[in-house]
């Protein structure tokens, strides 16, 4: 059965012992036993008798997709949550009229439990209030951060092509200029730097090439 293997930060591809072609739709299990279809496009290597392809899922789910169904999970526990928070803060003010009057707790006296229970229950629901208004706006935060993620390119994606060109111009442009305007420059690192994105601009980019190029 063809299987998933880390190739490299974010990228899996396919380990089989069948050839393929570019194009070819087939099968591929993943650790968990789930069978996924997916596209082969290039075959990147062989070693011991088994062959490695570059592959994107059939269906389209790929890593924006997966950041949309984060984001969407993380907004429905943080929507969930608040209403839970909000729900036990009522619960805490059920008896808030008759505990704001201040009336001392008869000890002794048959009101002496339901008295107590009160202050209980409400310093009970308000702590819980507290706890679960926080959970919703962890969640709410966590929501955001894959939202921002939902138009990201990366490796994993024949469009990183394009990205990373276009990239790497850009570090290429930042880089020419600092060269040839050394006032412009915030430090006296900023030229080693930029030589730096150039580098790792330009890797990026081979991979993408050799992941998803013809």
């Amino acid at each position: 059965m063809n299987i998933y293997k880390k190739y490299c930060p974010n990228i899996f591809v396919m380990e089989s012992e069948e050839d393929y072609n570019r194009g070819d739709v087939v099968e591929i299990e993943t650790r968990y036993g789930k069978v996924n279809e997916v596209i082969i496009f290039n075959k990147l290597f062989e070693r011991e008798g088994k062959k490695y392809y570059s592959q994107i899922r059939d269906d389209g789910f790929n890593m924006q997709e997966r950041a949309k169904l984060k984001s969407a999970k993380y907004d429905t526990w943080s929507n969930s949550a608040a209403n839970k928070a909000d729900q036990a803060y009522q619960a805490s003010n059920k008896h808030s009229e008759f505990l704001s009057l201040g009336e001392p707790i008869k000890v002794g006296h048959h009101s002496e439990k339901r008295h107590r229970k009160m202050f209980e229950d409400a310093n009970r629901n308000m702590y819980k209030s507290v706890e679960l208004s926080n959970k919703a706006d962890s969640h709410a935060a966590k929501s955001a951060y894959w939202q921002s993620r939902e138009n990201d390119i990366n490796l994993s994606m024949p469009e990183s092509i394009d990205f990373y060109a276009n990239k790497l111009e850009q570090v290429k442009e930042v880089h020419l200029f600092l060269k040839n305007n050394p006032d412009k420059r915030p430090h006296s690192y900023s030229l080693t730097y930029a030589k730096k994105d150039i580098n790792v601009a330009q890797k990026n980019y081979n991979t993408a090439l050799k992941l998803w190029g013809e």
